[in-house]
């Protein structure tokens, strides 16, 4: 397990930024390759031979015009992270995770996942030639099951949630002496996903939305990105300006939403959790103090939303905008359109909602 010695949390990796900021900067940007690999400066990638290249990052950050005049908030924007390879978000982590352990000398992969973290996983680990494992819920959706297989990789289901998974997983890690790449048990998995925020901050001409709408399981996404706004203002790219951060679960699986709410520092484990959206139904995140860190300190909230919610507000989104999101896409709308309806959110703030999948994936949910 890759996690600090002394109180078994997870690592982050640093950076020589202000050698990175001699290289990094907005010039620069403009002639480099459209992928997250841009960044190199700020990723923990140190020879050519292991950035793997399947096409990840520079997704679009599409406006929803239609879409934010029909729920009052004009300026809403959505990062559609469905047109990564394995057609979600995870390729960011995965691929940086999956890069690293081969340059670090790694023969073998696991991972418990959901779902898109497998794929993501699968693709990458057969791009170099590892063997990988995989370890799902029994009742994960069977395209995530053929994706893995079809990629070359060993799946196993497992009568359980995925916090189930990683017991397997930890288990056959200590067994076998494969490489772990579980969500936040390594640290490289955050490295690719705050590409997000750099992204977001080129793409809106280099300025920071007012709100960021993130669905949260295990929560790498948004501690990336609050990572990346850090890094990014130490660069002297930003000032001291942050978005506030909006961490969206569902009502059936909400741990940091209850933690928010009672004003913990550690998000207690969520009893009998369920969820149609796979990658919310988290009952225990090993990163849950910086997801909340992270929220408090922008001014941020968490938000629960029903999973019949979710289904409903994403054909509102394909309806407006030809996007066909994942449940937990469609979950940002929701609990968008919930701070609108309270006044916390306000009609003229911009606001970036995050489809970090693709529909397709989930098609049975709306068959």
């Amino acid at each position: 397990m890759n996690l600090c010695p002394a109180c078994e949390k997870p690592l982050l990796a640093r950076y020589d930024l202000t050698e990175a900021a001699r290289t990094l900067t907005r010039d620069s940007l403009a002639k480099r390759e459209s992928s997250l690999w841009r960044y190199e400066e700020v990723l923990p990638i140190q020879t050519r031979a292991a950035q793997i290249r399947l096409g990840e990052g520079w997704t679009p950050l599409l406006h929803a015009q239609a879409l934010g005049e029909e729920i009052g908030c004009p300026n809403t924007l959505i990062k559609d992270e469905s047109l990564n390879p394995t057609g979600s978000f995870k390729a960011r982590g995965l691929v940086m995770a999956v890069g690293r352990a081969f340059e670090l000398g790694a023969t073998e992969l696991a991972i418990p996942s959901a779902g898109n973290a497998a794929g993501a996983l699968s693709a990458y680990a057969a791009k170099v030639g590892l063997p990988a494992h995989v370890y799902m819920p029994q009742d994960v959706p069977s395209a995530f099951r053929v994706e893995c297989s079809n990629l070359g990789a060993e799946v196993t289901l497992v009568d359980g949630l995925i916090t189930d998974c990683g017991a397997k997983v930890r288990e056959k890690v200590a067994q076998h002496g494969w490489f772990d790449v579980s969500t936040l048990k390594e640290p490289y998995r955050i490295e690719g996903k705050k590409t997000m925020g750099y992204e977001i901050w080129e793409q809106l001409g280099w300025q920071l939305p007012d709100v960021i709408f993130y669905p949260t399981g295990g929560g790498t996404g948004l501690v990336g990105m609050w990572k990346a706004f850090d890094e990014m203002e130490q660069l002297g790219l930003i000032g001291g300006e942050r978005p506030r951060m909006v961490s969206v679960q569902s009502t059936g699986c909400a741990p940091i939403v209850r933690a928010m709410e009672q004003g913990t520092e550690f998000a207690e484990p969520w009893e009998g959790a369920r969820s149609l959206a796979d990658g919310l139904r988290v009952p225990s995140a090993v990163g849950d103090f910086l997801m909340l860190r992270a929220v408090r300190e922008s001014g941020g909230t968490a938000v629960a939303v029903e999973d019949e919610v979710m289904l409903h507000e994403a054909k509102r989104i394909g309806r407006c905008t030809g996007v066909f999101p994942c449940p937990e896409g469609a979950a940002t709308l929701a609990a968008q359109i919930q701070l609108l309806e309270s006044g916390w959110l306000g009609g003229d703030e911009t606001v970036v909602l995050f489809n970090t999948g693709s529909g397709l994936k989930y098609a049975h949910l709306w068959a």
